[in-house]
């Protein structure tokens, strides 16, 4: 379908807004595409990658450490964000160690639908995390991994629960995060930056003088 590396989409993706995209998911019939708003920047203000997904739930254990959770983290590849689901509110599923080792294998980024911890940290080292909650809590001995690179469910803005497969595409700045399945990456990439050139042309024309009625009659609306 398209001669773009993974590397290309995703630099060109993370300059698209996602209220651009949402716009765009919508007008192609996948109206259920937007994660929860609680979901927000702790680290950095945009992410923008492939789903490499990771899920867990609450399993007492010892705290001599959870092996399950470091293979899933070594798996992580170039351009991915780690995506974490599960039933842990309270703890923490992520945080500044984990961050370190995934960005050695070149993640970009993550996105926690739970809780995370060493905020300031992972600031200091530029590695964007959107998530639920912050909670100096650990995860050791409370909510283990059981599965990753399978399909999980993140909460959603217009519906309880947006399945992200592995491999689909994430995209989240100032407005939230959005979800774009994996077989119309490009489709929506193309027109997503269509929308972002027509959006700026309207904001020329404005500052020229144009009205907000006349940009309305000569673009349609946006």
């Amino acid at each position: 379908m398209t001669d773009l590396n993974r590397s290309e989409i995703r630099q060109r993706l993370a300059k698209v807004d996602a209220s651009n995209v949402a716009d765009v998911l919508d007008g192609l019939g996948l109206m259920d595409q937007g994660l929860h708003p609680s979901l927000r920047p702790f680290s950095g203000q945009r992410i923008a990658g492939f789903a490499y997904t990771i899920r867990g739930q609450n399993t007492p254990y010892s705290l001599a450490g959870d092996p399950d959770k470091m293979k899933a983290c070594h798996g992580i590849g170039e351009d991915e964000i780690s995506v974490w689901s599960g039933d842990g509110d309270g703890t923490c599923y992520f945080g500044e160690l984990i961050a370190l080792g995934m960005k050695e294998r070149g993640s970009v980024g993550a996105l926690v639908d739970g809780g995370i911890r060493d905020v300031r940290w992972l600031e200091h080292h530029g590695f964007p995390v959107f998530a639920r909650y912050r909670s100096p809590i650990q995860s050791i001995a409370r909510w283990k991994v059981n599965a990753f690179q399978v399909p999980v469910f993140i909460r959603g803005a217009t519906s309880p629960l947006v399945r992200i497969n592995p491999g689909d595409f994430i995209l989240g700045d100032e407005d939230g995060v959005i979800a774009i399945p994996a077989e119309h990456i490009v489709n929506v990439l193309e027109r997503s930056e269509g929308l972002t050139r027509k959006e700026a042309q309207i904001r020329t024309d404005l500052a020229s003088g144009l009205t907000l009625a006349e940009a309305l009659a000569k673009y349609g609306h946006v």
